[in-house]
């Protein structure tokens, strides 16, 4: 276990692959911890430095105090890529982990050379919608929101299997105030002006049964970019390395390739 103790915070996280290889950086959902790249990693290229870490509020790092903003979150995983030396990393995010991604290439363009934004958005929801569910989280626990957020993020066919429970489990077992924290920092963030100045080598990725972060909004958040990929993988949801991490992987794969990003 690998504990990193910042400026104002300890940060978990996870080396796997060549500690001398080029560094990609995972950067996970709310509401799940660094386990959620379990099954994509081992099919990724040999020779690659693969680094993931439980964001500020989530799994075994810190939990302070709510509300983050995601300046505080940016930060975070800014300090976490000094702490290690990395630089030049192709930065992986989904859901909220892709608007830390545009907030860090927007900020210090020397740790990310190409970014992959899962999931995610320039801006999710409204300040409205937020507000309601961390009203909700405060008042029943996030409990109260699983089976309804369970919807969002998985198809039908991966909710019947018996991984699903764990899922589940992971969710509903982060900490309260992790969990209100970082959907005060998606409430407040609008990422469409920073990340429509960006240059640099993008991939969206999106699940067709997505309910959190639909197909038309990673296609418009990566259209911000110019020269932006996009590859839509059918039957998966919000969090597409668990229900396909094979075609995950491979699409992956292919962008490490194509930006020349290998060992």
């Amino acid at each position: 276990m690998h504990i990193a103790r910042l400026d104002g915070i300890q940060i978990h996280y996870r080396l796997d692959g060549d500690p001398d290889g080029a560094p990609v950086v995972f950067s996970n959902s709310l509401g799940t911890d660094l386990r959620l790249w379990d099954k994509v990693i081992p099919l990724l290229p040999a020779g690659l430095k693969f680094i993931r870490y439980d964001k500020r509020g989530h799994g075994l790092s810190e939990c302070t105090p709510a509300p983050y903003s995601m300046g505080t979150l940016v930060s975070d995983t800014e300090k976490l890529m000094d702490h290690l030396n990395v630089r030049d990393a192709l930065f992986v995010g989904l859901s909220i982990g892709g608007m830390i991604a545009q907030g860090l290439a927007a900020k210090r363009l020397d740790l990310v050379r190409a970014m992959v934004l899962s999931n995610t958005g320039a801006k999710i929801a409204t300040r409205e919608m937020w507000d309601e569910r961390i009203a909700g989280v405060r008042a029943g626990g996030i409990e109260s929101l699983a089976d309804a957020t369970m919807t969002r993020w998985f198809s039908a066919d991966f909710r019947a299997t018996d991984e699903f429970a764990g899922w589940r489990n992971m969710l509903i077992r982060q900490p309260v105030e992790g969990y209100v924290g970082c959907s005060a920092a998606i409430s407040g963030t609008d990422l469409i002006t920073p990340t429509s100045g960006l240059r640099l080598p993008t991939l969206g990725i999106a699940g067709s049964e997505d309910g959190s972060t639909p197909p038309d909004l990673v296609r418009e958040t990566v259209g911000l970019v110019p020269g932006s990929d996009f590859a839509l993988i059918r039957g998966a949801g919000h969090l597409p390395c668990v229900e396909k991490p094979v075609e995950y992987a491979r699409i992956l794969s292919d962008f490490f390739s194509r930006v020349g990003h290998s060992a």
